[in-house]
């Protein structure tokens, strides 16, 4: 195989990550849009001429996306493009034994490539060169632990790349993402290092911040109430000392006790598991109203209210969630001040440039579909890109999507209201103006999403924010996350030295 040369541009720092990655198991952290793929591509390149007669497997976490690596080799390399393979479910398994036989290069889901490992129809014997996409995934029950572990017994020739724009922001995560797929080498870039920062694009960004109506916060307080009531319930109780908790507390506090319970059934238990259920509930009913709108609130409280839940039913007789629900009577329908700036935002976008790009990333499809339904009322061309369906909730298949995504890069429409499909996983083409409208705690949310914009040409990222709310509270989150993420990746360029304590042979019982 031989990479076409003349349709790439040669950049020092991906020879020089590719040369290293071509040498041991790597993980590259490479900013988006600065061609990782690339650098597979290379390393592959080198495989296939040390190894002729092996193979190459890519996974990737969508088929989109799987079907965007192997549309890159065939426009990029010698090979015909019979040797070249898309492989998900959605061929029959006989097919792809087959197909497994055919391919020289294999792109694949990993959760196909999985099934096809555990069922036998598949190994990897005669592959030099596993390609692991977005690794910050290879944590947990994911598939990528699995097949890097199979991989590193089967292969006679193990190579493993893994590529991340963002692994994530604890040396503990790292280290995990390291030991699950045997990683022995980190190469890392950052925007401020010397070979990338001439390829980085200027991106502005803007923050943009409303206030919560009157309204809003008379049901923040009464919402509020309900947590300090319960929460004062566990401590008294002596189930925990804090005077706040975390969800991911809740969550720790919930699964020990019910371990408890299985030993005991006592009644304090039952009663504790209770509120904290309640707790949840009330934290998920105040992002709504402080992040999304009345609307939003006044359909989830209606879906409680036909819960059987025990715990569901004790909070809807609650006095001040009764008292919620007459404030939301009396406003309607009324729009997140959120709601109204967007609009005028992208009004302003399109008035000075007809032919702009703009993506809006929300975390709920019902904000979504609203965010479309209010721009099409004021004449703006939009669009939603949402997840497929599940648990009886209408979506869109990845035909769908891919179709969508085909008909915003043709400039068919000037606005794509997304969920996070929107951040991986799926080829979205260059925009203008990337809008959060309501910004993430997570850090590998924030920089996916941010990666939409800036790719070939200056970008603009805006933040809508509430003051005073979670939106405030999420978006330093991110930030501090982000920023934590840079010191430990700058130290790891540094040092090199990672903690991976697994060999292989601790994995011989795969």
């Amino acid at each position: 195989m031989e990479v076409k040369r003349e349709l790439i541009e040669s950049r020092e720092y991906q020879i020089k990550i590719a040369e290293a990655a071509s040498k041991q198991n790597t993980l590259v952290v490479l900013p988006t849009g600065l061609g990782k793929s690339l650098i597979a591509l290379l390393i592959a390149e080198k495989r296939l001429k040390k190894y002729p007669d092996s193979k190459i497997v890519i996974t990737a976490p969508t088929r989109p996306l799987a079907s965007q690596h192997k549309q890159l080799f065939e426009k990029l390399t010698d090979l015909d493009e019979e040797e070249i393979g898309l492989i998900t479910g959605k061929i029959k398994k006989e097919k792809r034994r087959e197909l497994y036989e055919k391919y020289k290069i294999i792109s694949a889901t990993p959760q196909c490539i999985k099934n096809d490992l555990e069922n036998r129809i598949f190994n990897f014997q005669d592959v030099s060169f596993l390609v692991i996409d977005e690794a910050h995934r290879a944590i947990k029950n994911y598939p990528y632990p699995f097949i890097a572990k199979k991989f590193m017994l089967q292969s006679k020739h193990p190579l493993i790349l893994a590529l991340t724009a963002s692994p994530g922001a604890t040396r503990e995560r790292i280290d995990e993402i390291c030991n699950n797929l045997f990683i022995k080498n980190v190469e890392i870039r950052t925007e401020v290092d010397e070979d990338v920062k001439k390829y980085i694009k200027k991106t502005r960004w803007e923050w943009v911040y409303v206030d919560l109506p009157k309204e809003f916060e008379n049901i923040r307080e009464n919402l509020n109430e309900i947590l300090e009531e319960k929460i004062k319930w566990l401590r008294n109780h002596g189930m925990i000392t804090r005077k706040k908790l975390t969800k991911k507390q809740i969550l720790l506090l919930q699964a020990r006790l019910m371990e408890r319970i299985y030993k005991n059934k006592s009644p304090i238990l039952f009663a504790t598991l209770t509120n904290l259920a309640q707790i949840l509930k009330t934290e998920h009913a105040l992002e709504l109203i402080e992040t999304q709108d009345a609307e939003a609130l006044a359909n989830y409280l209606e879906k409680l209210k036909k819960s059987r839940k025990r715990s569901d039913k004790i909070l809807m007789n609650n006095e001040k969630i009764k008292k919620v629900e007459i404030i939301l009577s009396k406003i309607g329908n009324k729009k997140h001040p959120k709601l109204i700036k967007l609009i005028s935002i992208i009004k302003e976008i399109i008035s000075r440039n007809k032919n702009s790009k703009t993506i809006v990333f929300a975390n709920y499809r019902d904000t979504v579909e609203k965010i479309c339904r209010e721009l099409k009322e004021n004449g703006i061309k939009t669009e939603i890109l949402i997840g497929q369906a599940r648990r009886g909730r209408k979506g869109l298949s990845q035909k769908q999507q891919i179709e969508i995504l085909r008909r915003f890069s043709n400039l068919e429409f000037n606005v794509l209201c997304a969920t996070s499909i929107g951040e991986e996983g799926l080829d979205i083409a260059q925009v203008d103006y990337t809008i959060f409208y309501e910004p993430v705690p997570s850090e590998i949310r924030t920089i996916q999403r941010r990666g939409r914009t800036g790719r070939t040409m200056p970008g603009n990222v805006i933040f809508l924010i509430t003051k005073n709310t979670r939106d405030e509270a999420y978006y330093w989150t991110a930030f501090q996350k982000e920023k934590k993420m840079k010191r430990i990746l700058r130290k790891l360029q540094t040092d090199k030295k990672l903690k991976v304590k697994k060999t292989l042979l601790d994995w011989v019982k795969y």
